[in-house]
């Protein structure tokens, strides 16, 4: 039989984990883990005090309040257009024979830009001939009638006078001359529209002879010799024909925000991609009345026109039209920057807060609210003695960079804060 052996002490100690060395062990993480927590708060204590014990120092940024010229413009967009254009077709059906012309080149007024066959209308135009020498030989015939009845009617007038005929031949007669005379009127209509086909026939053929109705330069070709032309009910355009490029103008679209400081007789200026650094001048010619509405925006279109004597512009290129609404001379300017700024507001400190330790706020944008007064006068900052004052003006026109100070406590050269920066003490020092 085994004998049963109680358990020592060491063993007792080692089961319930009451050895003295692993209790050594947990000690030593436990204090290790209170010496980081103890670090790490330190640090950020140091962080937020040394934050909060910082003094903000603010430097302003300024501009000088100037005398300076001052010009209003408008923004446009459009496209560059000849300022007549003609397209030319044919009246005929029908197939080119000969294309005389070719794009960009020069032409003049009833210069021949393309032929049609003329073989059938030829044919027609013969045929027109004759009809019109058989009509006229119709009323030859006719007259020659008509004379002949009328002495038969003075002859059985005659001789019913004397009682030698009876008086039913003299109405017989008279019938006849009556018929006779209808038949020359009906020859000489048939006569007449004899002439008519023949005045069409001889129109088509000159229209074969396709013409330009005015100088200028072809912009675009679509004829080529054997193509068929089929004009029903409306003409094919075959040449596009631009007038003298040398003066052109500028289709621009005007938003209607814009369009009631725009006027007829003001001067532009436009640029174009070709020519990024080239400022063409333009004067508004013409302004629609008809909106026109794109994705919501309405737009109103400007016609302006403008020089081209080198001819480096060239129709449907896209340009950007600066429009000169207002013109101010040495007028006081400050820029817009000053009228937005606005010194920000103070708040009291809500004091040392554990959360604030731990989560920190982002500084607020404390900037105050710029208005415009009852009176109509609007607040600038000016930098006297270090420090902003603040200086009620009345602000007239904007350029989109400067504004015109109308009146107000503001003189040239006076500094107006555009800007503020906080500095920490350290970056001061």
């Amino acid at each position: 039989m085994n004998q049963y052996m109680p358990p020592t002490a060491e063993e007792i100690q080692n089961a319930l984990g009451l050895d003295t060395r692993a209790v050594r062990r947990s000690w030593t993480k436990r204090i290790a883990w209170a010496v980081l927590l103890a670090a790490v708060a330190g640090l950020l204590l140091w962080f937020f005090l040394a934050r909060s014990a910082s003094t903000n120092a603010v430097s302003y940024e300024t501009a000088s309040a100037a005398i300076s010229d001052l010009v209003v413009t408008v923004s446009a967009t459009g496209k560059i257009e000849p300022i007549t254009k003609v397209d030319v077709g044919s009246e005929l059906s029908g197939i080119i024979s000969e294309v005389l012309v070719s794009e960009n080149d020069n032409v003049k007024a009833g210069d021949v830009l393309a032929r049609l066959n003329v073989t059938r209308l030829k044919a027609q135009l013969q045929g027109a001939v004759a009809k019109v020498a058989m009509a006229e030989a119709g009323v030859k015939q006719a007259e020659a009638s008509a004379e002949e009845s009328s002495l038969a009617l003075e002859r059985q007038i005659s001789l019913g006078s004397r009682g030698v005929v009876a008086k039913e031949q003299v109405e017989i007669a008279t019938a006849a001359a009556a018929r006779a005379d209808a038949t020359v009127e009906s020859a000489k209509g048939q006569l007449a529209a004899a002439h008519a086909d023949l005045a069409v026939t001889s129109t088509d053929l000159n229209n074969a002879e396709i013409t330009t109705p005015i100088d200028g330069i072809v912009m675009k070709r679509a004829a080529e010799p054997g193509q068929t032309v089929a004009a029903s009910l409306q003409a094919p355009v075959l040449f596009e024909i631009a007038q003298d490029l040398r003066r052109i103008q500028l289709e621009a679209q005007v938003d209607e925000a814009d369009i009631g400081a725009v006027k007829e007789g003001q001067q532009a200026q436009f640029t174009v991609d070709a020519y990024r650094d080239r400022k063409f001048p333009a004067v508004i010619e013409k302004l629609s009345f008809a909106p026109e509405e794109v994705d919501g925006v309405v737009t109103y279109k400007a016609v302006l026109s403008a020089a081209n004597d080198d001819l480096s512009l060239r129709p449907g290129m896209t340009a950007t039209a600066r429009i000169t609404v207002e013109d101010y001379k040495q007028k006081l300017v400050v820029p817009n920057e000053a009228l937005r700024f606005a010194p920000p507001r103070e708040e009291a400190s809500s004091g040392f807060s554990i959360t604030q330790l731990i989560l920190p706020r982002f500084p607020r944008n404390n900037r105050a609210k710029k208005e415009v007064s009852a009176d109509g006068l609007r607040s600038l900052y000016v930098l006297r003695d270090g420090a902003p004052a603040e200086v009620k003006v009345e602000a007239g026109a904007s350029d989109g960079k400067h504004t015109i100070i109308l009146s107000g406590d503001l003189k040239t050269g006076d500094q107006v804060i555009i800007a503020q920066r906080a500095q920490t003490q350290a970056q001061t020092q």
